[in-house]
């Protein structure tokens, strides 16, 4: 069983490199904070569907977290959406894209035919902001 599990984690570590790998076996922001306010979901081709969920607080992302049914690519993906959204303004949230979150990831990043997941996260977080503002607007006018 431990060879199987050493071959597992060498294969991930080639295909992710280490930071990948570290971040597919601990998958920091995990699930729904508590808090989360927002959400929003983007289901792609392969059938994966990445959840992101965001908890702000004037205008400003105060934690993240994400949900996937899909491949450890659709994971690490989701994790690093959710990162890179805490302590953003809403405003700046546009510009994380799949291309931002591979960045993120390092190394190799993912395996050329999981890249798609990068932006399946990208556009989660679009949808979750997105709810935010459709939110914002339908409120009636403070004087």
């Amino acid at each position: 069983m431990r060879e199987l599990q050493d071959k597992i984690n060498e294969e991930t570590i080639e295909a992710y490199g280490q930071a990948g790998f570290e971040r597919w076996r601990n998958q920091p922001y995990r699930g729904e904070p508590s808090g989360a306010n927002y959400e929003g979901a983007s289901t792609g081709g392969c059938g994966d569907t990445i959840w992101i969920y965001l908890q702000i607080e004037d205008d400003t992302v105060v934690d993240a977290g994400f949900a996937t049914d899909g491949c450890g690519s659709s994971a690490i993906s989701g994790s690093m959406a959710a990162e890179l959204a805490v302590g953003k303004r809403c405003e700046d949230l546009a510009a994380i894209t799949g291309e931002t979150v591979l960045e993120g990831l390092g190394g190799p990043g993912l395996p050329e035919d999981d890249r798609h997941c990068a932006w399946l996260a990208a556009n989660a977080l679009l949808e979750a902001v997105g709810s935010y503002y459709r939110q914002m607007a339908a409120r009636p006018e403070q004087d």
